[in-house]
Parts: C-alpha cells; structure tokens; sequence
C-alpha cells in the first residue's frame, strides 16, 4: 500500500481551498442557501481543545454535504473576546487585553485552520472590533429609547475576588462564574434590560422551532411562566396593602402567617411600629452576607424574625396573622412577600414548626401532625369552597370571589428576572449613556458611536466596585448632548453576553459601515437553518439572543419571528480517565498533538466516531490509532482501482445502503453510525480485492464531509475531473437497498429454534413450508399437532402445537 503524507497533503489542500477562496458564501445567490452557526468561541490563552473540534465538527460534516448537494452555504467562524479572563490575564501579565486578545484569536485561527473547517474566512468577526462594538451600543440605545435598558437600585450578586456585579445566571449556586469564589449580595445602582417584557414571546416562539425537546423544556422551565392571582393583605391599624402572588388562592384560609424579605420597604416606612427593629437589623445585616443561592436553598436551618407590633388581615377570614422576615423570601422575586399555608407546602411546615405557629388543613388526603400534605384532595374548613375535590375548580372560584370583592385579581409571574445588564470592568463594551445634573440619563448620539474604550494602563478594578473606567477624568468628564453642560459619562461596561446577543446578524454582512446588515442580505440568510452548541448555553446565550433578536423584529430590523430554526447539542469530550477535562487533573487532550501525530482527518473523524454525538464520551487513544489506520486505507484505494465506471454486482447493494445510511445518519447526528457503515463498506472493498472508479468516486464523496483533505487527495491522484469539493452528493435506488435475502428467526411455542435465511419477497406459505423443512424445526414438531402458523414478514415465523 502507498505510504500516506497526510502532513503535506492536508496541507496542500488547505492552501488550494484558501487560494480558490472554495468556502466563501455568495450573498443573494440563485441556489437555495443554508446557513449554519456554531457557537463562536472565547479565544482563551490555553488556545483550543478537542471538545472545541467536536462542537463544530457537527455542522461542518453537514456544511460540506449541502455544498455538495447544491446548496448555497454560510458557514462561518469569529470571536467573542471580551470578557473577564482576558482582564484578568492582562491584570496578571501587564499585558493590555487588546494585545492578548489578538495574540489568541491568532492562535485559535490558526489552529481552527489546520484542522481543515470550511469556515468562510472573509466573514470573521470579532466582539471587541470598534466596528463590531458600534452595533452593539446601537441595539443597547434602541433599547433605551423603547424603555428595555433602565437603571434601578438593589440587592446584587457581587464576585469580592473579581470585584464585579453578576446576573444571577453568572452566579449558579452562590459561586461566581468566572473564578468560583462565593459571591456576596451588595446594594447598588444597576443597569437591567427588561427580558421579562419578552417573557410570552420567547415561550410562544418556542412552538414554531426545532429545537431538542430538552432545549425548550430548559427554557421553558427557565423563564418560568405561573398563572395564579395577586392578593392585598392589610396591615393591621393601617391602609397599607401586602400584595402577594400565589398560584394557590384556593389555599386561603389556610394562611397562618405571612413571610417578607428583609429587605421589604415597609420594614423602614413602619419601624416606629415595630417593638424589635434592633433584632430585625442584626437579621438584616445576617442576611447581607449571603448569596440569593444560599438564600433560597430548600435544605437549610430555617431562620427568620417575627415583627412585633406589625401584623396583616387574612382578606378572606378577616383573621389577624403574625407577620415574619426570613431570608428565603427575595425582594427582587414577585413582591417580596409571601403568604404561608404551613399544612400544605413543607417550608412553611418547617418555619411553622420551629417558630409554633398554627397549622390549619384546608385539603384533606394527609396527616398534618406529621408533614404538610401537598397532595389533592377535597377542600375543608374553607367556607364557600368546601366540599369542592377539582383543584383547578377551586382555583377558578377563589380568584372570581377576590375580584369581585377587589381583594385581588388573576395574575401571572415569571421566575425569569430582568438581566442585570453591567460590569465594573476596562474589558467589555462602553455603556454609550451621560448623566447629566439637568437632564438626567441621556442617550450617547448614534452618529458619535462607537464611544471607543479609552487607552488604559491600569485594568485593575476599584475595591467599591467602580470600573477602571471612573478613574479616566478625559473619559468620563463631558459635555452633556441634549443641553451642552457639565455632565459624566457611564463608567460601567455591558457584560461578556452583549456581543454574542446579536453575533449571527454580523456574519451575513460583516464590513457594512452603515447598518450592522443590510435589508436585503439579511432577508436571504436568515433565519439560521441550524445552530449546534453546548448545552450550557441553552438558558443564558440562547435566551438572551432570541430576545435581542425578537426586540429587532418588533422594531423592523430583521425579517423573521425567530433566529435560529433549529438547534442541536453535542456532549462534551471527557479525559481518558473517563472525567471531565481539566488542567488540574492533567487529562487534557490538546489537539495541536493529534494533528502532529495522526494528522487532521483522524482528529476530525475520532471526534465524530467516538460515541453518540449528543452524548459525552472518554478519550481513546487506541480508538484514535484505529481511525489513522481507516484514513491510510482510504488512500490504499488507488492501489486496486479498475477501469470500469459501473458498480461491480458484488457492491451494488452495499453501495446504495451506504449512500442512503450515510445520507440520513448526518441529518439525524448519527456521525458515529454513518463512519461505522463507511468503514464496514471499505472492509468489503478490500476482501473483494478491486473498486471500479464509480465505486471510489461515490465512496469517496461519501467520505469527504468527514475526511475531505485524503479523499481530496485521492479525488486527484485517480484522475476524476476537478475538485471533489465540486462534484455532487451520490444518490441511491431504494429497491437496491432491500436485502435480497433476510434471516428469519423460527420459533415453535415462542422458543427459537432455527434462524434460516428466506428471499425478502417470499410468501408466507413458502416461508412456513421452509421453515418446517429445517431439520431442528422438524424435531421439534414430532409427535405434535399443529395449532397455529403464523409468518411475521421480514422477522419470524411461529408455530404453536400441542401434543398429538
């Protein structure tokens, strides 16, 4: 067999792909057009690793199959580089982020190149660009003018070791998404985009895409949706109402107590009311210094304080109820209050218990003397809606009787709260917005974008919190655009989510100066036809994108309802050891050394033929060493070339199985069955010993979505005119893939006892008659009779006796 040089044949061919410019989309071309997205990547120092190869080798197995098909295809590549770790990095090195972000983007870009991707290089973008950056602070201003982007003051999660404000999807599990530390809530002026206003439409939208099931089920659970009704109760002595949400008015009368946070605003208004403001403030001060995580964790000692001389009326009992703060109970989630029914929601039980409150049922089916029942059941010591056991009936009927009685009304809420949308750090995009003395909060003018980040020497942020940008006099002392005064400018920056909120729009038109795309381009790319990711991102990114994206919508800007038609996900590459990848366990697999060692198309095909591609899976270097020896055997095939340019009888049907298998296994993410099929058709190439030159030309294109520099290469060497990049995706005869003959299983009384193999097309008669002629089968039936005979096309045939 030739010996393989897959170092300068990859190299060959990507250089003859740059130099042809073969990847480049045509804007507005006649050929129907596919656009697919993969999640740009955060050009880190560490530079790529294989779990980077996996998530966008996906797409790029497709990319190149729809070129093939005919397809107009975008499929491009950029950076969303701003962010915290580059300012750490810098902050550590002394290096500016500027300087460190194109040292990685050049690192990444050269590394996404060896692997061979068809990315369309004249499109790269880059987040932290002036001329990227300018569109960003142009959608943040549309948003301000339409009442989306505003500054309000509260609790924040703020990072003590980063030294910054985090949206609670940057601070899961009262940890900071960046270095892990614990996070600490801080009041403080915040800028917030108003999500929640799109809460309807992201769900709605959710009908009209396809995406995964457990995408949507994660975004639906995510933004959170409850219908139930408001309650005011009165605080005793006073006309001051309590409101509350609950989406289960029909447990009324049983409320015992009432819980508020401790930072509720009618604490400090009816201090004077309170006997034991002095314990409620040490409970505060308690509270300050825990995460919204720790905060609401079901799992804990429940603490609280009840407020002396403060107390509320149940509207619908006239009862009067001792009213509590604990730090359960959120301000900045619903009201800030909540009523307690401590029979049936086990967090009240606990809190009612510890503190002996009462504990009224008011739905039988459990023993409260135990634990609250959160079951149904029949409504009781409820007035006008005992006897009722439809919960949703009891539900309807409350909320009637609060309306008409102007106790409450029907409401809905969210657990989607509104994206604390900044950061007190140099790296990140300029808020364009000047606070003046007279006119307040005024808008940056569009044709002064983009407010460039100002030259720094210093990155390091102030111990308040403040931005490195507040101690810049020349940056943040100006002259105020709407009436010419004294005025500063907004020392915060948007967050690490800001540029890739909109970062698909940029690819379809990415040096237009005047618009961040032109009309007309983005009518013939959008929407996206498929965007793959990680799962992490299904939440944060791809909410916070569909909504910036439906907010254009509603403005004109972009022609379609929803961005991205469909999206998938791939599971992550775990290290050898069978454990996640991390430095700090020393089994990261770096893929600069795969290709070194084995070259781009054994990484390209490993990353695919390792497993189910949604699912995670371990590292195998022998398994790696098996797809090197798949790759020299392609190339093998020029050895035992014939002449002729039909199937040879032998291969016909597995050829037409392959090209259908194939065909259907890429669409469905089935790249490991479809490398599997393509290897066990090259095992029967070479047993049969030859392939005719329409057997390695179908092949060959079969293969090279997958490993296109070796089948480029071979392409060429056997003389088939142009580049294989050129031709057209093989089509296959249905009536060829059907098995000539099949093996059926022969069962007597539902216990196998022969499989034999029968025509495909065979009557049941003659598959009967068959199968009783098996010597075993006839043993079987000996001295029986026959009750039953049954054939199962394709499968089995069953024969049921009984002693003659």
């Amino acid at each position: 067999m030739a010996q393989y040089d897959f170092k300068a044949t990859e190299k060959k061919w990507q250089d003859i792909w740059d130099k042809n410019k073969t990847f480049e989309a045509q804007d507005n071309s006649d050929k129907p057009k596919f656009y697919a997205l993969v999640e740009f990547p955060y050009p880190s120092g560490a530079g790529m690793h294989v779990g980077h190869i996996k998530a966008y080798s996906g797409l790029e197995v497709v990319s190149r199959k729809r070129r093939l098909q005919g397809y107009n295809v975008l499929f491009p590549i950029g950076f969303d580089a701003f962010g915290l770790p580059t300012e750490n990095y810098a902050i550590k090195t002394g290096i500016h982020p500027r300087k460190v972000t194109d040292m990685n983007i050049e690192k990444f870009t050269s590394q996404l190149r060896r692997v061979g991707f068809s990315f369309d290089w004249s499109r790269v973008i880059d987040t932290t660009e002036e001329d990227y950056y300018k569109w960003t602070q142009w959608i943040f201003l549309k948003m301000f003018e339409n009442g989306l982007a505003f500054r309000d003051k509260t609790l924040v999660n703020y990072c003590p070791s980063c030294k910054v404000v985090l949206s609670n999807e940057d601070s899961q599990g009262g940890k900071c998404d960046i270095c892990h530390s614990d996070i600490v809530q801080k009041s403080k002026d915040v800028w917030y985009l108003r999500i929640t206003e799109y809460a309807d439409k992201l769900l709605e939208g959710l009908k009209d895409v396809d995406y995964l099931p457990n995408i949507k089920l994660q975004q639906e659970n995510w933004i959170g949706r409850s219908t139930g009704a408001f309650v005011n109760f009165t605080v005793t002595g006073t006309d001051e109402k309590l409101r509350i949400y609950t989406t289960r008015p029909d447990t009324l009368f049983g409320v015992t107590f009432m819980v508020m946070a401790p930072e509720h605003p009618l604490i400090d208004k009816y201090s004077g009311k309170i006997a034991n403001m002095d314990e409620v403030e040490k409970y505060r001060d308690f509270c300050s210094k825990k995460s919204a995580f720790e905060r609401t964790q079901l799992v804990k000692d429940k603490t609280g304080v009840k407020l002396d001389g403060f107390s509320a009326v149940n509207p619908v009992n006239g009862k009067e109820i001792p009213v509590y703060i604990s730090d359960y109970v959120m301000m900045g989630y619903g009201t800030g209050a909540i009523m307690a029914v401590p029979a049936h929601d086990q967090r009240d039980y606990e809190f009612a218990k510890k503190f002996g409150i009462d504990i009224i049922e008011v739905i039988k089916g459990g023993d409260i003397e135990k634990e609250a029942y959160t079951g149904d059941g029949e409504m009781v010591n409820s007035s006008f809606l005992n006897g009722l056991t439809n919960k949703k009936d009891s539900i309807e009927k409350m909320a009637a009787y609060l309306q008409e009685k102007g106790l409450g009304e029907k409401g809905v809420q969210y657990k989607m709260n509104d994206w604390a949308f900044n950061r007190q750090r140099y790296w990140g995009e300029p808020i364009p917005i000047v606070h003046c003395p007279h006119c307040g909060m005024v808008a940056v003018p569009y044709d002064e974008l983009p407010l460039r980040l100002p030259p720094v020497e210093n990155f390091e942020p102030g111990t308040d919190g403040e931005s490195p940008l507040a101690k810049i006099d020349s940056f943040v002392n100006c002259k105020c655009p709407k009436c010419g005064g004294d005025a500063r400018r907004e020392t915060d920056t948007m967050p690490q989510w800001a540029g890739s909120s909109w970062y698909f729009l940029r690819y379809i038109d990415p040096h237009n100066t005047e618009a961040f795309a032109g009309k007309d381009k983005l009518k013939y790319w959008m929407p996206v036809d498929w965007y793959n990711g990680g799962m992490e991102h299904v939440t944060r990114h791809l909410i916070y994108s569909r909504f910036w994206y439906k907010f254009l919508y509603d403005l004109g800007e972009v022609p379609v309802p929803e961005p991205y038609a469909k999206r998938t996900a791939q599971g992550l590459i775990l290290g050898p050891d069978g454990d996640k990848m991390s430095k700090s366990k020393g089994n990261v697999v770096d893929p600069n050394e795969v290709v070194d060692i084995y070259g781009a198309d054994v990484l390209r095909s490993y990353v695919l033929f390792m497993g189910d591609y949604e699912k995670a899976a371990p590292w195998s270097e022998s398994a790696v060493k098996g797809c090197k020896r798949f790759v020299d055997r392609i190339y093998g095939l020029c050895d035992i070339l014939t002449d002729s340019d039909e199937y040879s009888p032998e291969l016909e049907s597995s050829m037409h199985k392959a090209v259908k298998k194939v065909s259907e296994d890429i669409e469905t993410l089935k790249y490991n069955t479809a490398i599997a099929a393509m290897m066990t058709l090259l095992n029967q190439i070479y047993d049969k010993g030859s392939i005719t030159r329409a057997e390695l030309r179908t092949f060959i294109t079969l293969l090279n979505p997958f490993v296109p520099h070796v089948t480029e290469e071979v392409w060429q060497v056997a003389g088939f005119e142009g580049m294989l990049n050129q031709t057209q995706w093989p089509s296959y005869d249905e009536s060829k893939c059907v098995d000539d003959e099949v093996e059926i299983a022969v069962q007597v009384n539902g216990k196998i006892k022969d499989k034999i193999m029968l025509p495909s097309d065979i009557s049941a008669e003659d598959a009967i008659a068959a199968a009783k002629g098996s010597e075993k089968v006839a043993a079987a039936l000996e001295g029986m009779s026959i009750v039953k005979e049954l054939y199962v096309k394709g499968r089995l045939v069953n024969i049921v006796v009984k002693p003659a």
